[in-house]
């Protein structure tokens, strides 16, 4: 399934809309503005709140925790010492793991579980707010993998500006 993340560009908190294939609205993110670390709610179209993403404070490396209904269901970690390649690992209960690698601009990025790809992550270049399409391979979860992208986008937009 494909999706389109979008971000808003007027927005303080950093939110973005979700769409699917068919340019429908399917998920709403709210960026919340004064939270100590970053915390967005991932929302469907009534409101109703579906995941948490928060960055772990007082970690070494960039790493935000992804909750749903109060069970911690992924832990995103930037691994700090890859060369010319941005790296990452989702930790997820049980043994499949993912692995998420990406280009050195931050624009492309494959998730894999056991060495088969199961979504694929490009960020357009040219537009005012982050874009990005992130197509998710059948049978894989997508709330997962679409809070996760946007938990790479949150660790890689940090280190820009740094």
């Amino acid at each position: 399934m494909r999706y389109v993340l979008k971000q808003k560009i007027f927005s303080f908190g950093g939110d973005f809309t979700i769409r699917d294939a068919s340019g429908n609205d399917v998920l709403h993110v709210d960026g919340k503005v004064f939270a100590l670390g970053r915390r967005l709610i991932v929302e469907d179209m009534t409101g109703a709140p579906l995941a948490l993403i928060r960055q772990k404070l007082l970690s070494f490396a960039p790493t935000y925790l992804i909750t749903q209904q109060d069970r911690l269901v992924a832990t995103v970690r930037k691994k700090l010492f890859t060369f010319f390649r941005c790296r990452f690992t989702i930790d997820v209960p049980g043994p499949d793991d993912f692995l998420v690698e990406g280009d050195f601009f931050d624009h492309e990025y494959t998730f894999t579980c056991h060495g088969r790809t199961v979504a694929v992550v490009s960020k357009k270049w040219f537009t005012f707010a982050d874009t990005y399409a992130v197509d998710i391979t059948d049978g894989e979860d997508d709330l997962l993998m679409l809070c996760c992208t946007i938990a790479i986008a949150e660790a890689c937009k940090q280190r820009r500006r740094h």
